[in-house]
């Protein structure tokens, strides 16, 4: 009876943690209709805006060689990691799952477009991945122009810049 009650349990926890998990992204992935694309390259803006802070501040912390320096540096690595990890949800599960949608080339234009935002949105993401590697802030430089980019060709010139 033990081994019957411990898989049960089990069972439940698994079964609770995937519940969870679909509740958390569940309503991304419906065709709720309810989107806001300026909103979100704002919340792009300000996590890439984030991560360049969060490079700053791990370079300023290591300077200082104090137990403090070194539980603040791990502080802001933190950060960075978790907004770089936002800013991939994003682009992946917002963008390039739900809102740009495919076209064949039989629609030049609708095809060149679709192809141009793709990769856009693929050159963010290997360029968020860079930026947790490291504190190189050219790769800011090259995430703030990516989605300046992004954005004239998804929500038209000017709108939705936040820099």
């Amino acid at each position: 009876m033990k081994k019957t009650v411990k898989f049960t349990i089990s069972s439940l926890v698994i079964l609770a943690i995937l519940g969870v998990a679909a509740t958390v992204y569940a309503h991304c992935q419906i065709p709720c209709g309810i989107y806001d694309d300026p909103a979100r390259v704002t919340a792009m803006a300000e996590h890439i805006t984030t991560i360049e802070k969060s490079m700053n501040q791990i370079t300023a912390q290591s300077k200082e060689s104090t137990a403090q320096g070194t539980n603040q540096s791990v502080r802001w690595v933190m950060n960075k990691e978790k907004h770089a990890d936002e800013l991939s949800e994003i682009i992946t599960y917002y963008f390039m799952a739900q809102r740009i949608k495919p076209s064949t080339e039989a629609n030049k234009e609708a095809y060149t477009k679709y192809i141009k935002e793709l990769t856009l949105l693929h050159q963010m993401l290997q360029t968020t991945m860079k930026a947790k590697q490291t504190v190189d802030l050219a790769q800011v430089a090259q995430l703030k122009s990516l989605l300046h980019d992004f954005s004239d060709s998804y929500l038209g010139p000017l709108a939705g810049h936040t820099h």
